[in-house]
């Protein structure tokens, strides 16, 4: 049984053992000491102007526009994001044209979740401008959230904590594998 909660303390349990996250954790630490500290302070636009280290950055997917990567601090598992290579701060500052292809790959990265993680549901949205919620707002990006049934349960309700259940570096594989027809 669980000790008594003080009536300062938050709901929700007093911790979670997640081993697997140190990994990711380290990961993370890792490339903020050496590459994103020194980049651009848009981390998309560091990606996409470095296409050779589409696997450390978990691209999955880019064309002549833009590309699709693997969230790395997901809402649910498989979350990805879709933006076009040129950083733009608002959805009508890039032109008919192009706006035309950020939703084709919009398409693109919906296909690729529904083949590869068959989720129940898919939100898609567009948070621009930081009051809004854009963590980079200089850069606009749709974000593809794959939901399942019941995928907001009690640890994310009471618990306060999302579950991501698999590590990330497998995600992009399995969605790798999808976008080639492997």
């Amino acid at each position: 049984m669980a000790a008594p909660r003080k009536p300062d303390q938050p709901p929700g349990p007093p911790s979670i053992h997640a081993p697997w996250r140190l990994e990711y954790l380290e990961a993370v630490t890792s490339i903020e000491k050496q590459g994103e500290a020194a980049g651009s302070g848009n981390f998309l636009h560091d990606f996409w102007l470095d296409p050779a280290s589409d696997e450390r950055n978990l691209v999955i997917h880019r064309d002549g526009h833009g590309f699709i990567v693997l969230n790395r601090y997901p809402y649910a598992n498989g979350h990805l994001l879709v933006a076009l290579g040129e950083p733009r701060p608002t959805l009508l500052d890039y032109s008919p044209e192009q706006r035309a292809a950020l939703w084709l790959l919009v398409d693109r990265g919906v296909d690729l979740m529904q083949r590869t993680l068959e989720p129940q549901g898919i939100n898609i949205g567009i948070n621009q401008g930081r009051a809004a919620g854009a963590g980079v707002p200089q850069h606009l990006h749709v974000h593809l959230v794959p939901r399942w049934g019941g995928d907001v349960n009690f640890m994310s309700v009471v618990g306060q904590v999302r579950v991501i259940p698999a590590a990330l570096p497998a995600m992009w594989e399995r969605y790798r594998r999808a976008a080639s027809g492997r």
